[in-house]
């Protein structure tokens, strides 16, 4: 049986995702502004987690993906994926949800080789909590976010049966 998990929970900007166009410039209007969702690597305000607090958007930035690792972290149920039994390796997720216009996690989607991997992962970020939204042009607007779970399963660790009736006799 598995016995040893480390998770790792790094959080990214879906910059290669959500990235824009060098040298490309458009006029959006402010009705259409409001209507469209902003990623996270360009929105001009942040959306706010709980307990966050700074003076500007990358201090914001960090406090938010800090917050959400460590939330992501604290509730990953690593027993289901144990039960699993999978092989020994690293495991990535890919999670992409958004922060709508009142600070809700709204429309998570997640690939992975499992779909029970998917589905953990789904479950714990749909519980992340309500936030602060964010704001492009001081309207609020939906913000795109996304975030991979990394997590490494490691082989069982082989028990030596002459060491163990060693131990067992002093």
């Amino acid at each position: 049986m598995i016995k040893n998990f480390i998770l790792l929970c790094f959080i990214c900007c879906a910059s290669i995702s959500f990235a824009q166009e060098d040298g490309i410039v458009s006029e959006v209007s402010d009705s259409e502004m409001t209507k469209a969702d902003v990623p996270f690597a360009t929105i001009e305000n942040v959306p706010i987690y709980p307990g966050c607090k700074g003076d500007d958007n990358i201090e914001l930035k960090n406090c938010m993906s800090s917050k959400i690792s460590e939330f992501v972290n604290h509730h990953f149920d690593m027993k289901k994926i144990e039960a699993m039994d999978l092989p020994a390796k690293i495991y990535r997720t890919a999670v992409q949800f958004k922060i709508d216009k009142q600070g809700n996690v709204v429309d998570v989607r997640a690939r992975a080789d499992y779909p029970e991997i998917e589905n953990e992962a789904v479950r714990v970020i749909s519980n992340l909590p309500q936030m602060k939204p964010g704001k492009q042009r001081g309207k609020e607007v939906g913000v795109l976010y996304s975030l991979p779970i990394i997590f490494k399963v490691e082989a069982p660790k082989k028990v030596d049966k002459k060491r163990n009736k060693r131990k067992s006799k002093n």
